[in-house]
């Protein structure tokens, strides 16, 4: 890059975090237009970039580093539910989520859906999977819809099940359910590819401006957490139903309202045309498409989770969970696309959905500089860990996943499978790269938060446990950092451009104050944003 040109602004600190070492140091970075021109030791920066209209920043003991990127997460419905048009919240037990619905029952039009997400059975006291029933009884002519805490479930009441046309002669998706009782009635609980089924048809009610304004808050709320980079990938494994909304990025776009880099990965089917259209519409460094998404399995709290050995909690005998699609489908789906250089992120979470997948992805790699990713990674067969760094697989983790469920790991999967869950200390040390994001909205989108919990192996809410779950997982300041940086811009394809202070890179850049390297590891979430840049300007100041 070069240097002749004086730049838009330096930004000055004795706490530099370039990516490339594992400490900070004094330093400077210049910025011109949207790169990066020089970053090091001030006193080393070349005159040239020292104009009379340069702006110089002190930033004094705080930490200048690369911008966050949110590796894994789905933006339309972060955007909603921490908008006015719906909720989000776990609730104590079932009586206490279906009280906290008034506030939306009051603010919303009477006949529209009342729609939250967050709500998780085995954390309610008492425990147990809600019904229709509780809701009915307070809504019995408005149709309520509550998302679980992991996405994968709806909890419905009987007057959202009518107004979707279900019945119970009506049969599911392959690779979801409509739950029904002993008697053989709908219970008002939809699983997995049945609940992503129904979602488009209930937020359709959501005007063009509603969601342009959640879109326009939340990236906000990104940029307030140091966030300036996202990888949008689909929620859904169904044609049409991605929920990658490019019309709504496109739109913040063309008004000069895009704050955030936003990197989009469609479902990947046997028409393969959806990737080729976004790429094709979408060529600026703000918003581009960068490969494709599947999933292979569900959640381990609901057994739907593929495992190799049944569950510990067996429900049934040979209770393993299941693979939404079989392996030679996957394959099929992936073989193509990888031969065209796509490409391909797969939401795997069991053992035995990692292992088949591993099979996949050795046997049909992408071109580098290309790299194929792993979605959540929660419990691993020993043999495989050291796989992803040989096949060149991206491990895309979400540290906050660690603590959702306390004892949920050994309740579901025992002692002998624990060691093997999120092994990030295991995953490094083999080679492997990891990408940190959150998922949101199944955690909050805060990445100092999960730092916090990577460092610690800790719960950022209740710090629980104290000594750290699986400590001797526990990775360093710098890794997690750079995690968040240069491994999820490996994951969204762009790690020539994003997730390092270097000349030549995106001028995307977050400070943090105080310095996370001055604090003790237990302290690191006292570190607070203080800027936020994006494409060399100001989306945020504290």
């Amino acid at each position: 890059m070069a240097t002749s040109c004086p730049a838009d602004r330096i930004l000055v600190t004795t706490a530099l975090f370039t990516g490339a070492d594992d400490e900070p140091a004094p330093g400077a970075v210049a910025l011109g237009d949207d790169r990066i021109l020089w970053a090091g030791p001030l006193e080393a920066m070349p005159e040239a970039l020292r104009g009379d209209a340069t702006e110089v920043i002190d930033y004094g003991d705080a930490l200048i580093m690369p911008g966050f990127h949110d590796a894994h997460l789905h933006y339309f419905h972060s955007a909603l539910y921490l908008s006015p048009l719906a909720e989000r919240f776990v609730g104590e037990n079932e009586a206490d989520a279906v009280a906290r619905l008034a506030p939306l029952a009051a603010r919303r039009p009477a006949d529209s859906w009342l729609l939250t997400q967050g709500w998780r059975d085995y954390l309610w006291n008492p425990a147990g999977m809600p019904s229709r029933a509780s809701l009915d009884a307070a809504y019995p002519t408005r149709p309520v819809a509550m998302y679980s805490g992991d996405a994968h479930t709806l909890w419905l009441n009987s007057c959202a099940l009518e107004r979707l046309g279900i019945t119970e002669d009506s049969e599911s998706p392959a690779g979801g359910s409509y739950d029904k009782d002993a008697d053989g009635h709908l219970t008002g609980i939809v699983r997995e590819a049945a609940a992503m089924e129904l979602m488009p048809r209930i937020v359709a009610e959501f005007s063009r401006e509603e969601l342009l304004c959640a879109y326009r808050s939340f990236e906000r709320y990104l940029n307030e957490h140091g966030i300036t980079g996202v990888c949008d990938v689909s929620l859904m494994a169904m044609p049409g139903l991605d929920f990658v909304r490019d019309d709504l990025f496109g739109a913040l776009e063309e008004a000069g309202e895009l704050t955030v880099r936003v990197s989009m990965f469609p479902t990947l089917l046997e028409d393969r045309s959806r990737l080729a259209d976004l790429q094709a519409a979408h060529t600026g460094p703000l918003l581009s498409a960068r490969g494709f998404k599947q999933f292979f399995d569900g959640v381990s709290s609901q057994h739907t989770a593929w495992v190799h050995d049944p569950y510990t909690n067996a429900r049934f005998e040979g209770d393993c969970g299941r693979p939404t699609v079989g392996a030679e489908v996957m394959e099929a789906l992936v073989a193509p696309a990888a031969d065209e250089g796509s490409p391909v992120r797969i939401h795997a979470i069991g053992d035995e959905a990692i292992h088949r997948c591993l099979d996949i992805f050795e046997a049909h790699p992408v071109a580098a500089p290309a790299h194929h990713t792993i979605e959540h990674l929660e419990n691993f067969q020993p043999d495989d860990i050291a796989r992803l760094a040989r096949a060149d697989v991206i491990a895309s983790v979400q540290p906050r996943h660690i603590t959702l469920d306390p004892g949920g790991p050994e309740r579901d999967l025992g002692p002998e499978r624990v060691p093997y869950m999120w092994p990030f200390r295991t995953l490094l040390d083999s080679g492997a790269t990891l990408a940190f994001g959150t998922d949101s909205p199944v955690t909050d989108i805060d990445p100092i938060d999960a730092v916090y919990t990577a460092v610690t192996r800790r719960d950022a809410d209740t710090h629980e446990p104290l000594g750290g779950w699986l400590p001797e997982e526990r990775i360093t300041l710098a890794e997690a950092l750079r995690a968040y940086t240069a491994g999820s811009a490996a994951a969204a394809q762009r790690e020539g451009e994003l997730g390092q202070l270097a000349p030549g890179m995106f001028a995307d850049i977050v400070v943090l104050d105080p310095n996370p390297f001055e604090l003790a590891p237990e302290d690191i979430q006292q570190a607070k944003v203080q800027a936020t840049y994006v494409a060399g300007k100001k989306a945020y100041e504290r």
